[in-house]
C-alpha cells in the first residue's frame, strides 16, 4: 500500500496533469428521458446479475462477487470482507426498483449468508458488511431478524469506539495489510461511511449511545482529517494513550497530501448521512464545502469522472474511477434536499455524472464485464489489483444514486 519506487520517480520528474478539464468522448443515448435511462441500466442490470449468479452457482454458492482478476475469473469476497454486503445491497435494490419477487428471493439469500458478520469487532466495515445487506432488507421487508442484525453489528462497531481520541479505530494494528508501517491507532476516511449503522442502531432501540459515539467520531474527523481547503487524508494516526495526532498519510492515493477520489466521495457522503440521521448543522456546512471542493475542481474532467487521485502524476495514462463518480453522485442526490440554495448545481452535476456512466463508455454490454454493471473503477491502484476494473460497490452505489435520481 505504500508508494512504489516507480511512482516516487514520476513525482521527482515528469509531467503534471494540466489543470485544464480534460473533455472525454462518450457515445449518449440522444434524446433520452431520465426514466428512460434508469429503466434501460435497470433491465440490464437484471440480465447482468442473473448471468453473474448462475457463475457464482458454479464456484461457491452464495459467496460475493467482488471483481474480477486479472485472467477475467470472478474475485469473490469472503463473508467477513468489506466489501460483502454490496452486491445484496444490489439485489435489494433490483426488488425494489422492480418490485419482482424473483430479487428479494436473491437478495434473502445473499444477505442472510452473511449472518456471521455482525459480530465481527476487529474491523470498522462491519457498517458496509451489514447495513447494505441486513439494513436495507429490514428496510423494505421488516423482517425482524434483519433488525437485530443491525443492532448487533452497531454493538460490534462499538467495542471499537475510543474515548480518549473520541474516534472508532478503523483497523488493529496487527492487521497484516498496516504491519510495519509505524501505525498505533489508526482512523481513514472510509469509516464516515459506517456510522450510518450506529444511527439506524439508535432509531431501533433508542439507545442514544450508539448515535453518540457517531457523532462524536464525525466531529472529530471534521478537526482532524480534513485540510483547510476540504479535501481529506486517507488515514489519520493518533496516539492511543494520549489521543493526539501522530501522522497523516494516505496509503490509498498519490501522496500522502495529494486527494484520493474515492476517500473525498467517502466524506461527501458521509457527512451528508450524518446530517440527515444527527440533525447537527456543523455536519452539513462540512458536507457542502467538500461538494464544493469535489463540484468546482479543476482537476476533474468536465464528465465528472475524476481520476483515480486528483492530484496523480504519471507519464503513463492515469485511470478513472466510476465508483468515486457513483458515490459523489449518490451523495449529492441526497445533499439537494437539505440544501436548496444550491439544489440546481448538485441536480445538474449528478446529472451529467450519472448519463456518462450510462454511456457505452462505461456501463457494460449483456454477458461481458464478469456479469458487473460498471467497467473503469479503481480499488487499490498500490496494491496492482482492481485497477481499471468492476467493482461490486461501484454497481450498488449507481444503481441508489439512480433510483434517488429516479425518485425525485
Amino acid at each position: 500500500m505504500t508508494l512504489s519506487i516507480r511512482f516516487i520517480a514520476i513525482t521527482i520528474s515528469v509531467l503534471v496533469l494540466t489543470s485544464c478539464k480534460n473533455k472525454v468522448e462518450v457515445k449518449e443515448h440522444k434524446e433520452e428521458t431520465k426514466q428512460e435511462l434508469v429503466k434501460r441500466v435497470f433491465s440490464l442490470a437484471e440480465h447482468q446479475y442473473d448471468y453473474l449468479i448462475n457463475k457464482i452457482d458454479t464456484i461457491s454458492p452464495l459467496l460475493n462477487p467482488r471483481s474480477l482478476n486479472k485472467d477475467g475469473s470472478l474475485r469473490m469476497a469472503y463473508k467477513q470482507d468489506w466489501t460483502c454486503g454490496f452486491f445484496p445491497g444490489s439485489l435489494w435494490y433490483l426488488y425494489e426498483q422492480t418490485n419482482d419477487n424473483k430479487w428479494k428471493i436473491e437478495a434473502e439469500k445473499f444477505t442472510e449468508a452473511l449472518d456471521s458478520a455482525q459480530f465481527v469487532k476487529w474491523n470498522h466495515d462491519v457498517g458496509f458488511m451489514i447495513q447494505n445487506s441486513f439494513g436495507q432488507g429490514y428496510r423494505l421487508t421488516g423482517n425482524e431478524t434483519y433488525k437485530k442484525a443491525v443492532v448487533d453489528a452497531a454493538k460490534s462497531l462499538s467495542t471499537r469506539y475510543r474515548p480518549v481520541a473520541k474516534v472508532i479505530q478503523s483497523w488493529d494494528t496487527d492487521a497484516p495489510w498496516i504491519q510495519g508501517k509505524g501505525l498505533d491507532m489508526p482512523i481513514i476516511i472510509d469509516n464516515m461511511m459506517n456510522l450510518n449503522l450506529l444511527y439506524q442502531a439508535t432509531k431501533h432501540t433508542a439507545d442514544s449511545t450508539f448515535s453518540n459515539i457517531a457523532n462524536a467520531h464525525a466531529t472529530t474527523t471534521i478537526k482532524n482529517q480534513y485540510r483547510p481547503d476540504y479535501s481529506c487524508y486517507h488515514i489519520i494516526d493518533y496516539d492511543h494513550i494520549t489521543g493526539k495526532v501522530r501522522k497523516k498519510v494516505n496509503f490509498q492515493g498519490f501522496a500522502d497530501e495529494s486527494a484520493w477520489a474515492r476517500g473525498q466521495a467517502w466524506g461527501l457522503y458521509g457527512y451528508t448521512e450524518a446530517y440527515k440521521e444527527s440533525g447537527l448543522k456543523i455536519f452539513l456546512e462540512q458536507a457542502k464545502k467538500i461538494a464544493d471542493y469535489i463540484m468546482n475542481n479543476d482537476k476533474i474532467p468536465n464528465d465528472n469522472i475524476p481520476y483515480w487521485d486528483y492530484d496523480a502524476v504519471s507519464t503513463e495514462e492515469i485511470p478513472r474511477d466510476a465508483s468515486a463518480a457513483a458515490i459523489v453522485a449518490s451523495a449529492l442526490l441526497e445533499l439537494q434536499a437539505f440544501d436548496v440554495a444550491n439544489k440546481k448545481e448538485y441536480l445538474d452535476y449528478t446529472e451529467t455524472i450519472l448519463r456518462t456512466l450510462s454511456s457505452d463508455e462505461y456501463l457494460a454490454q449483456k454477458n461481458e464485464n464478469g456479469g458487473f454493471i460498471l467497467k473503469h473503477s479503481v480499488g487499490n491502484f498500490h496494491e496492482n489489483n482492481e485497477t481499471d476494473a468492476p467493482l461490486n460497490y461501484a454497481d450498488y452505489y449507481y444503481l441508489e444514486a439512480l433510483m434517488r435520481w429516479y425518485n425525485i
